[in-house]
């Protein structure tokens, strides 16, 4: 397993570091501290065009080469990023169309990361003979194992650009998937309020305008903006497999909030990496909701520089950070705690953000490993070092091991984008939050989870949720009628089948083409405000813990063949039906048609386990997370304590603790943002001992 950081060499050269006969003297410092810190694996250069490229077409690779040649020396090795994130001051001033212009029209100035305009051709042609420079001089470089390309692209609101270049290729693309203007006007409707395009060329950019832009037009131009990110990431993707091809490419993630298609980046990297802050997140469940939503962009053909089927994460907070109102340090304990949850949900490879706190530019006082003061008696350093040694121990046990839920989650990027846009039926409705509603319930039940986009293939799962698909396509809702005539179980709810993929109305009934799934249509949708709600009565067949509300959305159903779990309260349609369930072939089509509180999903997911034979993966209390990787029937059980008190844990058979290499029994007390590492095959000579004694946090 690899275990490392994120390494700006650039920034530890004298004047500021070094001195100046050996500029370069801290480097080998570095290393060695990488080395006794347990690292092997350093990320660096994303932000390095300037120094790479420090005239049009005059190029040295040189000190990069240096620096990889000393992290070799003591055996660490690299993944090296495109420096195309940050594109250097001469080059916005020669060529000062690569900057962006937002939607007032203004133009965003040069001087930051992330100042480019995606669409810009001569921002691409540079990018292009940067990236090849690059791979050709440290493409074969020994301690390469692997490519980033770019860093956090997107990031900073950067999705989308309203240059000239961007409105050619706005045009290309349109014609090239509608052909002809009049297929344009027909499938977006254009009509309504007579904006019909007479050419391609009048066919707008959604820029601010007096009120909203038609919904159809700004779908598909978040479609537009997201192809532009995802071909400029192949065309690295494709220099870097040509002159570099046994090293994998991969991109660092964010979870799913830029504004384009992360399954179809997806598609042109080898491996996913991401980003995660989880150490300055409040609840566990919000952690490892982001890190399911990532780890599932990529299901099959992954190939990662180890040869792992999994995810790395590249940039996990080794501390505050810099960007919140009130940066508070990680307490002890949490950093190990939440490298432990991003190894138990599929991570192969750990990278710390970052190495040391830079003295100058915008990040001088964000966490990092070490500060400014270079002292490996820090509390960070230790820590860390500490989970190297364990990452030792365990790197063999969870070696080809895999997440493997039985339960699945829903999610499209244009459904998203979707209900975003202006003149929804209630602006208090957020999709996120109803997703962490559900996936919450699932997590504190310990029960694993995957995410999917409606039109893949489902049938590895038993339980499927499909949350509010406001727009869905004919195509996707063949796939959900498939998964439950095979004998699946699916769970649907308000705001389903309310647009095509074109963003068009159905005039048969909603939820559109998914009526005779559910045996219901759905006649009416009441808005309730923030503060006001209804509430819901139960049949006998849906046990309860709590009085549940219905808040904010209430579907009015009128029900067809299929069976009625609970109804309103009141109101005029107090007795209509509020949830449902439907035979349909083999399987089961549950529909939800109100928005509840936590505790009605902790209550679903409870009910849904005995229909779906799902099993939780340990019986702990519930303020201990458990997370599974399994491979060839070895079980590798992950206990993560969240909260601030010991808990304490019964084991009814001994299990064996990686960690420690001894086996547990009995009683047990998981400390304060402790961890337990655990399988179900104790080792016979140690089969009698109890180990009573924390896992030191």
């Amino acid at each position: 397993m690899y275990f490392g950081v994120d390494y700006y060499p650039e920034q530890w050269v004298y004047p500021y570091a070094g001195t100046k006969d050996n500029p370069e003297a801290c480097w080998e410092q570095d290393a060695e501290l990488m080395r006794e810190a347990g690292f092997n694996v350093v990320r660096m250069g994303e932000f390095t065009w300037a120094l790479c490229e420090p005239e049009e077409d005059k190029y040295d690779f040189t000190w990069l080469q240096r620096v990889m040649d000393r992290l070799g020396s003591v055996g660490i090795k690299v993944i090296l990023a495109t420096p195309t994130a940050a594109p250097p001051l001469w080059l916005t001033k020669k060529y000062p169309e690569i900057l962006p212009i937002d939607r007032d029209g203004h133009r965003k100035s040069e001087g930051t990361r992330r100042a480019v305009c995606l669409n810009s051709e001569a921002y691409w042609e540079h990018s292009k003979k940067l990236v090849t420079a690059m791979a050709k001089a440290l493409g074969s470089h020994p301690q390469l194992i692997g490519w980033q390309i770019d860093n956090s692209i997107g990031g900073n609101f950067t999705e989308e650009s309203f240059n000239e270049d961007t409105r050619r290729d706005w045009h290309l693309w349109l014609q090239a998937k509608y052909e002809t203007i009049e297929k344009l006007n027909e499938s977006m409707g254009t009509r309504h309020w007579g904006q019909i395009a007479r050419s391609w060329d009048e066919v707008p950019m959604p820029m601010k305008a007096p009120t909203a832009h038609n919904p159809a037009l700004e779908l598909d131009w978040c479609r537009f903006c997201s192809d532009t990110i995802v071909q400029f990431v192949r065309m690295q993707a494709d220099i870097l497999h040509e002159l570099s091809p046994k090293r994998p490419v991969t991109t660092n993630l964010r979870p799913l909030i830029h504004r384009f298609d992360h399954f179809d980046l997806a598609e042109a990297l080898d491996f996913i990496s991401i980003e995660s802050a989880a150490a300055i997140r409040a609840k566990s469940s919000e952690t490892a909701c982001e890190i399911d939503m990532l780890r599932s962009l990529k299901k099959t053909d992954i190939r990662t520089p180890d040869g792992e089927s999994g995810f790395w994460v590249m940039e996990q907070k080794a501390g505050n950070v810099n960007w919140q109102d009130v940066n508070s340090v990680v307490r002890p304990g949490v950093l190990r705690m939440f490298a432990y949850q991003l190894i138990s949900r599929g991570a192969d490879a750990i990278l710390f953000f970052r190495w040391r706190q830079p003295r100058f530019g915008t990040e001088s006082f964000h966490g990092a490993v070490m500060g400014h003061h270079l002292r490996k008696d820090n509390r960070v350093f230790r820590e860390v070092a500490q989970l190297g040694e364990e990452i030792k121990l365990l790197a063999p046990a969870i070696k080809g091991a895999r997440v493997e839920p039985e339960v699945c989650i829903l999610y499209s990027h244009d459904n998203d984008w979707s209900l975003r846009f202006a003149g929804q039926p209630n602006k208090n409705f957020n999709l996120r939050e109803h997703l962490q509603l559900i996936y919450t319930a699932l997590h504190d039940k310990n029960i694993l989870v995957d995410f999917a986009r409606p039109s893949e293939d489902l049938s590895r799962y038993k339980l499927v949720f499909a949350p509010s698909l406001h727009l869905l396509s004919a195509g996707e809702a063949d796939r959900l009628k498939l998964f439950v005539q095979n004998g699946g179980t699916l769970v649907g709810t308000f705001n389903t089948g309310l647009v095509d993929n074109r963003h068009l109305a159905p005039d048969s009934g909603y939820p559109h083409n998914l009526t005779d799934l559910f045996g219901l249509e759905v006649t009416e949708f009441d808005q309730l405000p923030s503060g006001e709600e209804n509430h819901l009565t139960f049949k006998g067949a849906f046990p309860t813990s709590h009085l549940h509300p219905a808040r904010l959305w209430c579907d009015l159903i009128e029900p067809r063949e299929c069976q009625v779990l609970a109804t309103y309260a009141k109101d005029f349609y107090a007795g209509k039906p509020a949830m449902t369930m439907n035979t349909y072939g083999l399987g089961k089509a549950i529909y939800v048609g109100t928005l509840s509180h936590q505790h009605f999903y902790f209550d679903l997911v409870s009910w849904l386990r005995q229909i779906c034979n799902l099993h939780p993966l340990l019986k702990v209390p519930d303020t201990i997370e458990v997370g599974m990787r399994q491979k060839e029937g070895t079980r590798v059980f992950f206990l993560l304590n969240h909260t601030n008190s010991p808990v304490r844990i019964q084991f009814y058979k001994p299990m064996h603790d990686y960690l420690t290499s001894q086996v547990v029994s009995g009683g047990y007390d998981i400390p304060p943002h402790g961890v337990l590492v655990l399988d179900e095959h104790p080792e016979p000579k140690a089969a009698a001992t109890t180990v009573p004694a924390a896992v030191p946090a």
